[in-house]
């Protein structure tokens, strides 16, 4: 049986050094066939304390891919260098623009459509960039960090009311850096088309206790069926 998609190891340039390395790693997922169909493209970024090769990411890119849907997941500079503190949000939005842009690096086979997003602070480069010149069809959190850890009140939410791009939200109800109740006042505000998706028990990485008789990878496809089904109502499939 032929693969229904290939993932290649690629270097992604950055404009200019950072950590002395000129370029992160990244691994493109390139669909059978492709860019026959509806030609949609999803970035998947990390969170502040790991890289590309997070296991949520490596299913969801697996299982997004054989949707027929280019994908791309890639390591920030300071994961790329071994690094433990993140990038300042400049330089993390510089790399992910450089991401991005591999993408269409060949035109005849660029993405009509585009997709951002990731775990933790990968959602909020997504965001910062959304508000900004990157124009994307929706938007994707997995695990907002809507507020510092077990602190509510301190919302850091601006950028979400600058966002026209609808948004999904994919949220544990132990991740300590997202109440569901704040959020989801949050989200009432929020002009943007937005839906939510709790995980019960899940952490912030998506963890979730052995007493719910639950899997990884059982958690793994419940959040990619709930991406899947998303992306399919904003493109109107």
């Amino acid at each position: 049986m032929e693969p229904l998609a290939r993932f290649d190891d690629v270097k992604i340039p950055l404009a200019e050094p950072v950590h002395g390395i000129d370029a992160v790693s990244g691994v493109l997922g390139v669909p059978e066939w492709w860019p026959t169909g509806s030609r949609v493209s999803v970035v998947l970024a990390h969170g502040p304390t790991g890289s590309k090769d997070e296991a949520l990411l490596i299913a969801l890119q697996q299982a997004l891919t054989e949707r027929k849907m280019l994908t791309l997941r890639f390591n920030f500079p300071f994961a790329e260098a071994e690094k433990t503190r993140p990038d300042p949000m400049p330089v993390l939005e510089r790399c992910m623009r450089h991401a991005i842009a591999i993408l269409g690096r060949d035109p005849t086979a660029a993405p009509a459509h585009l997709f951002l997003g990731g775990r933790g602070l990968g959602g909020r480069v997504a965001a910062n960039l959304a508000t900004s010149s990157v124009r994307c069809d929706g938007l994707f959190f997995l695990g907002f960090p809507l507020h510092p850890a077990g602190k509510p009140e301190e919302l850091r939410v601006d950028r979400l009311f600058r966002i026209v791009s609808p948004m999904l939200f994919v949220q544990g109800t132990r991740d300590r850096q997202c109440e569901i109740p704040a959020l989801r006042r949050t989200l009432q505000r929020v002009g943007a088309p937005t839906a939510l998706h709790v995980v019960e028990e899940a952490d912030q990485s998506f963890r979730v206790p052995r007493r719910t008789g639950k899997t990884e990878a059982d958690v793994h496809r419940e959040i990619f069926s709930v991406l899947d089904g998303w992306i399919a109502r904003v493109l109107g499939e």
